[in-house]
C-alpha cells in the first residue's frame, strides 16, 4: 500500500495522534516503528515495522559489520527509532524525543510518503514544502529528454 495525501490531525495532551482513517487498517494489527528520518528533517517517520526493518537492512547490507560507518548507521537507525502499536482506540503514542525533534505542538500534519507516513508540524511543513517542490522540479526537468 502506498500512503498518499496530507491530513491535519491533533496531538492530544497524552501525546497521541490518530492516523488518517483510511490508513488505520494497514497499521491495525502490526508493529509500527516511529523514527527520525535519515535526512534529519523535522518530522517523524511512521512505518510498518517490517518495512522499516527492510529499509535499514538494505542500507546496512553493503557495509562490513566492523566498519565505523555501519556502526554509526546502526546507532542512528536503532537509537532514534521506537516500537509502537495502535492502542484500542486506534491512537498512536509519540515518544517525547521524537516530538521534540519534529517540533510538534497540538496541530500536526500526517503526510503520505509512499511506504511510510510522516508526522510534521504545519509550520515546519510549510517551510520545507517550497524546497521540496523546487527540488522535484529540478529532478524532473528534462527527464523526458534522455534517450
Amino acid at each position: 500500500m502506498a500512503f498518499r495525501g496530507i491530513y491535519e490531525h491533533t496531538l492530544d495532551s497524552k501525546k497521541r495522534i490518530m492516523l488518517p482513517r483510511q490508513y488505520r487498517p494497514a497499521f491495525g494489527e502490526i508493529d509500527i516503528v516511529l523514527a527520525i528520518p535519515p535526512d534529519m528533517r523535522p518530522c517523524i517517520w511512521i512505518a510498518p515495522a517490517a518495512d522499516y526493518e527492510s529499509y535499514t537492512q538494505s542500507a546496512l547490507s553493503e557495509l562490513s559489520p566492523l566498519s565505523a560507518k555501519r556502526i554509526e548507521l546502526e546507532r542512528f537507525f536503532f537509537g532514534n527509532s521506537h516500537d509502537a502499536r495502535l492502542d484500542t482506540r486506534e491512537r498512536l503514542m509519540l515518544p517525547a524525543p521524537l516530538i521534540a525533534h519534529a517540533n510538534l505542538r497540538e496541530r500536526v500534519l500526517i503526510v503520505g510518503a509512499g511506504a511510510r507516513l510522516e508526522c510534521w508540524d504545519p509550520e515546519g511543513w510549510g517551510s520545507y514544502r517550497p524546497e521540496l517542490l523546487n527540488g522535484a522540479k529540478e529532478l524532473t526537468s528534462g527527464a523526458g529528454d534522455q534517450r
